[in-house]
């Protein structure tokens, strides 16, 4: 098991008669943290952003999720095929959804996303800012490969926590996807040293079946007690289902 609980000023994922998503990370996730989410590319990092998303909306919390990967459209069908009815969230302003485009054409400039995200207020207005995935913010945005070639990455995310943590203490939750591959050691170093919540989503294959397992290392301010690890499948047409590990075989 993993810590104590410590506060009781949390966002609920919502869904409880629906499925186990928010009994598992002990009642929701804590007010004013910074969530950390690993994983490579297609370990279920987007899924269940995308299940935080929908249930916190559900519990009539407000979120803003930036996809750097997926428009509107293609958000839309995929929480569709998880049962995930987001839409009507969107018009209800309960959720605001945003496309970062950071490919590039020979014609056209890269677009400096960071510099357009710090200055947007209503953005970080909500109860809670996914970031689906920071990673290629780190990589590709013009705008940290400047800072980084004047300060490194360490000085550059460092300055990035910063300007988080002034949001945070306005009692907004942040949560970071990211796909480690490919960033260097110092950009990594930062985030895990002071993200609130620590997960670390892996995919095990073994007989022919494949095994998710959220492996959380660390998480301050659980309203209760939250496991070190836990067994989860995505399944079309319900979602993401919190499985027994007494019966999931490694």
């Amino acid at each position: 098991m993993v810590g104590t609980p410590q506060l009781q000023h949390i966002y609920s994922l919502g869904l409880t008669g629906e499925d186990q998503v928010n009994r598992a990370f002990g009642g929701g996730l804590p007010t004013g943290s910074l969530v950390v989410v690993e994983g490579r590319h297609g370990a279920g990092k987007s899924t269940l952003a995308g299940r935080f998303a929908y249930g916190l909306c559900e519990q009539s919390h407000t979120v803003t999720y930036l996809s750097t990967e997926r428009e509107f459209t293609r958000f839309l069908s995929q929480m569709r095929s998880l049962s995930y009815n987001v839409q009507k969230s969107v018009l209800r302003r309960e959720l605001l959804y945003l496309f970062g485009d950071l490919t590039a054409t020979e014609t056209d400039e890269q677009p400096a996303l960071l510099s357009r995200l710090q200055a947007a207020q209503q953005l970080w207005a909500n109860d809670v800012v996914i970031f689906d995935t920071f990673s290629d913010i780190l990589l590709y945005d013009p705008t940290v490969e400047s800072l980084v070639s004047a300060d490194g990455y360490r000085r550059t995310v460092q300055r990035l926590l910063s300007f988080f943590r002034r949001i945070m203490a306005t009692g907004t939750t942040i949560v970071l996807l990211v796909s480690p591959s490919g960033l260097p050691t110092e950009t990594m170093e930062p985030l895990r040293a002071v993200g609130d919540v620590l997960l670390e989503v892996t995919v095990d294959s073994s007989a022919g079946s494949q095994y998710r397992w959220i492996n959380v290392r660390r998480f301050a301010g659980m309203g209760q007690q939250v496991d070190d690890r836990i067994a989860f499948s995505i399944r079309p047409g319900t979602g993401i289902v919190i499985e027994n590990r007494s019966v999931v075989q490694r």
